[in-house]
């Protein structure tokens, strides 16, 4: 990963995306609450179809740009976005094991980073 500049806009761009695919999960949950085969229930899905549509997009460009290990490792951080998005919108409790599962999922991504950068100095 030589020119950092790029590789930070990548990163910036796998991250956005990943936050993105995590809100599918969102979606899912909503049309779970609706009655079966109702309008909102085909909307719900038809936003999760969407967002996986173009998050399968996205990923094609991205694994275009790192090497295919970085992204899946970036990809752990869907778990803390769940966290994230459970709390803020469906009124979720963090237990503490849930704080040192998220943060072990971080300290992972970022060692893993790290190794990558000193693999490519």
């Amino acid at each position: 990963m030589k020119n950092n500049k790029a590789n930070l806009k990548t990163m910036l761009l796998l991250h956005l995306m990943i936050a993105g695919f995590s809100c599918s999960g969102i979606f899912t949950k909503l049309a779970a609450g609706e009655s079966f085969l109702s309008i909102k229930f085909f909307l719900f899905y038809g936003m999760v179809i969407l967002i996986l549509f173009l998050y399968a997009i996205g990923w094609q460009q991205i694994i275009k740009k790192i090497p295919l290990t970085l992204a899946y490792s970036a990809k752990a951080a869907t778990v803390v976005w769940g966290m994230i998005w459970g709390i803020s919108i469906f009124g979720d409790k963090l237990s503490l094991n849930n704080i040192i599962g998220a943060l072990c999922i971080i300290a992972g991504i970022a060692l893993y980073f790290k190794c990558e950068e000193d693999k490519d100095a």
